[in-house]
């Protein structure tokens, strides 16, 4: 949700023709490094074969129909643990183990899964053929855990999902004035490529909490490796083992690598699980599987239940907690949204290699304002606001480089509606290890900032910790943002920084202030 630069691995891995010498290679690298900025000097492609190659300027792209089908895959197995995750976030099969708003209401967790698939689906094929980019949209971690463990405190769940809506079209009003893409471009290049550099390390830590490599500890350091400094599970070790496979798969230049690593370690999982039985985790059984156990049983189809589909109340929650409580809930709500995906989008551009020298990217407009729709989409189906997943570096590593990627990602999460059981097989921990390798690929975009200028070195390095240790890609940025404004003003470059990164440090500023100015609104 290694080895190689993104770039570099496309390049060693679209070309099976005779070996090149050192001067091509270096010539053809350079190029995929600048993305499109070169296009006006570039050679034109081959003329389209067909209509989706011209409709999605594949070739164009350097990528082929079998990338963007196994891209989109991958993408899918990556993200497909949202549809199990979601409804255990939101819902539940009863009052009792759910998640219980102000007015005792609860959400079930069959409904959230139904509309978890079909807004995921939807938008990421929207995404797809608008934006033209292989990025895939689910409910996002980070508003769903907030909604329910903070919002339904104070208003009941259909004026939360009402808060979602209005936070999303905030961001498509951004969007579509072009404010959010003139922020976009006023970010300083050295920072966006710290902010991938920031989201690969983040992606890599939850792939390594997510498969109990990294556990918190009972006392002492925050966290540390498996359980007292030791690996004692075997789902763990199953995640040892895929890491491992898919890496060399990578390292050896594998074509459909990263998919083939997630089908047999799952094949393994489900294998250790029929002979050895582990079983789910929990606090009884810590050496369990997490989330997903590789068993494959029950029925394999079943109906959705849409019922929860406009179950959302706009401004119930200003009435209910008055209009400035309920105003810094939706500050919060624009601010991780907005940041988060611009942050996300920022990286899984560079490592698709469509993005221009100055860290833009094609269709920069109309990514943002189908991300913002996702968030309507969301909140108007009560499955919490949709946005861009980091997930979907998987399977830019496997070479979706089009939209047609998200289109598959999005057709497979429309089917996973009524194959619950077929998607859960995959366990957590194979997820997990395809998200370390892709972590790793990210990790290249370093070599970009100059750690030599220290008014450079420290924003950046801020940026990069800040994310995976506070378990936000919006906190890294602001961190990134203030600190590259505050020490360029302080040492006497104060007008090469943007006016617009004034304002969003302000932004950010009054962001991680939230909670003492809403106890003083209170007050």
């Amino acid at each position: 949700m290694t080895i190689l630069d993104p770039a570099e691995m496309r390049t060693a891995t679209e070309k099976q023709a005779a070996p090149l010498d050192a001067g091509q290679t270096e010539a053809r690298e350079k190029h995929t490094a600048t993305g499109l900025a070169t296009r006006g000097n570039a050679p034109k492609p081959p003329a389209s074969n067909s209509f989706l190659d011209g409709f999605f300027q594949i070739t164009k792209r350097g990528s082929t129909l079998a990338r963007e089908f196994r891209g989109g895959i991958v993408t899918f197995f990556t993200m497909a643990y949202i549809v199990i995750l979601n409804p255990l976030i939101l819902g539940g099969f009863s009052a009792q183990n759910a998640p219980t708003d102000v007015a005792g209401g609860w959400l079930s967790a069959a409904q959230v899964g139904a509309v978890t698939g079909l807004t995921a689906g939807v938008m990421t094929v929207l995404f797809g053929l608008i934006a033209n980019l292989p990025f895939g949209l689910a409910a996002g971690l980070g508003i769903n855990s907030f909604l329910a463990v903070a919002v339904i405190h104070e208003v009941t769940w259909p004026e939360a999902m009402g808060l979602v809506v209005i936070n999303g079209i905030l961001i498509v009003l951004f969007g579509v004035t072009g404010a959010r893409t003139a922020i976009f471009k006023a970010v300083p290049k050295k920072l966006k490529a710290a902010i991938t550099v920031g989201i690969g390390l983040f992606i890599a830590f939850i792939g390594f909490v997510d498969s109990g490599f990294v556990r918190p500890t009972k006392g002492g350091p925050p966290v540390q490796l498996g359980t007292d400094g030791s690996i004692t599970s075997i789902p763990t070790l199953v995640f040892i083992v895929g890491l491992l496979v898919m890496g060399i798969l990578v390292a050896r230049k594998i074509q459909g690598g990263l998919l083939i690593g997630i089908v047999a370690t799952t094949v393994l999982a489900a294998v250790v699980e029929a002979v050895m039985h582990i079983g789910p985790g929990s606090a009884a059984n810590p050496g369990g599987w997490h989330l997903n156990t590789p068993v494959l049983s029950g029925q394999l189809v079943s109906a959705p239940d849409f019922s929860l589909v406009g179950h959302f109340d706009l401004f119930g929650s200003f009435t209910r907690i008055g209009g400035l409580a309920a105003t810094m809930l939706v500050f919060t709500l624009v601010f991780t949204n907005f940041f988060d995906a611009m942050g996300t989008m920022t990286g899984l551009a560079k490592s698709a290699g469509v993005a221009y020298k100055d860290g833009t990217f094609p269709k920069l407009k109309s990514a943002f304002i189908v991300e913002g729709l996702g968030a309507v989409a969301g909140g108007a189906t009560s499955g919490s606001s949709n946005t861009v997943y980091i997930d979907s570096a998987a399977g830019i590593g496997e070479g979706a480089r089009t939209g047609l990627a998200s289109v598959v990602t999005g057709l497979l999460f429309l089917g996973s509606m009524f194959l619950t059981p077929l998607t859960s097989v995959v366990p957590l921990e194979v997820a997990a290890a395809a998200l370390v390798v892709v972590g790793a690929m990210m990790m290249a975009q370093i070599r970009e900032i100059k750690f030599s200028k220290f008014s450079v070195a420290l924003p950046a390095f801020l940026t990069i910790v800040t994310m995976p240790l506070t378990y936000s890609i919006a906190n890294g940025i602001g961190v990134g943002f203030i600190s590259w404004s505050v020490i360029h003003a302080a040492s006497g470059n104060g007008k090469k920084v943007h006016p617009l990164m004034w304002v969003v440090t302000l932004g950010f500023l009054i962001y991680f202030a939230r909670g003492p100015i809403s106890t003083l609104l209170g007050s």
